[in-house]
């Protein structure tokens, strides 16, 4: 499969479809490019579909410096102007959606349209002057630090573990994920270990994405943490032309879950956001 040096690093990358607009796949922290498995089949129908290995996970190279949301980012339209794909439709799930959001306050450019599931971006509740807001941000922090604590210790299947357990997916999460799945994730803490040193990684500028004017679409899970829908509640307030979309039954990640729905809800507003695109030219 192919690679490309990319801002210093060496990233896996992965196009298939033969016709139609780019659709850029951005997959969260702790997993790789084969989280979009389930969905790129359908969606390669009637888009070309990039995916992935954000730096330092799986396939793609694990540099020794800090990295940063802004780095990765920069790699994000590094990559799409690398293979010529520019403008496109961007989708980001979790750290994945909190990349696309970062890209999309600076280099709007690039964008046919963007979709975000349940980005992380917890600055935008813990500095709310809601209590309860206060109160939700503090407690997944201290969820967040009890994994940081083992993977400082070395402990990486037991952080890995915990995250999945308390954060991500819920409790006896683990033992049902497929051995495939709960190795790539032993072997990618470090990079998760490495993106919550960066000061960054849970903000988002909401002044500079105020002047983002493609469409956009931000989705949440009802069965997902109730900190992810309180994230949206910021984001659309101070955003309100963006759309925003429950997914029944589903979780943090309604691509491995539930596939065929989220792929019809994906390619819904990809129908839609094209259309407008011809409408305005």
């Amino acid at each position: 499969m192919p690679t490309s040096l990319i801002n210093g690093a060496r990233l896996f990358w992965k196009l298939e479809g033969q016709k139609g607009n780019p659709l850029v796949l951005v997959h969260g922290s702790w997993g790789d490019h084969h989280g979009w498995d389930q969905i790129v089949p359908a969606l390669s129908r009637t888009h070309r579909v990039l995916t992935y290995d954000r730096r330092g996970h799986s396939q793609s190279e694990r540099l020794a410096s800090q990295g940063s949301k802004r780095e990765d980012a920069a790699d994000l339209a590094a990559l799409v102007q690398h293979l010529e794909l520019a403008p496109a439709h961007f989708l980001g799930n979790s750290f994945g959606g909190s990349i696309v959001l970062q890209l999309a306050t600076e280099r709007p450019e690039l964008f046919r349209s963007l979709q975000a599931h349940e980005p992380p971006l917890l600055a935008l509740i813990q500095d709310s002057a809601n209590p309860h807001d206060q109160a939700v941000a503090r407690n997944i922090h201290e969820r967040i630090r009890s994994v940081v604590e083992l993977l400082d210790d070395g402990e990486m299947e037991a952080g890995a573990r915990l995250f999945m357990e308390t954060i991500a997916f819920g409790p006896g999460a683990w033992e049902l994920l497929p051995n495939e799945s709960r190795q790539t994730f032993i072997f990618n803490a470090p990079t998760w270990l490495d993106e919550g040193r960066d000061p960054e990684w849970r903000m988002l500028d909401l002044g500079q994405l105020a002047s983002f004017l493609p469409p956009a679409l931000l989705t949440q899970g009802d069965q997902s943490e109730p900190f992810f829908r309180l994230v949206l509640d910021a984001l659309v307030r101070a955003l309100p032309r963006m759309q925003r979309q429950t997914l029944l039954r589903a979780g943090h990640v309604p691509q491995a879950s539930h596939p065929v729905e989220y792929v019809e809800t994906v390619a819904t507003f990809l129908r839609s956001a094209s259309a407008s695109a011809t409408v305005l030219s």
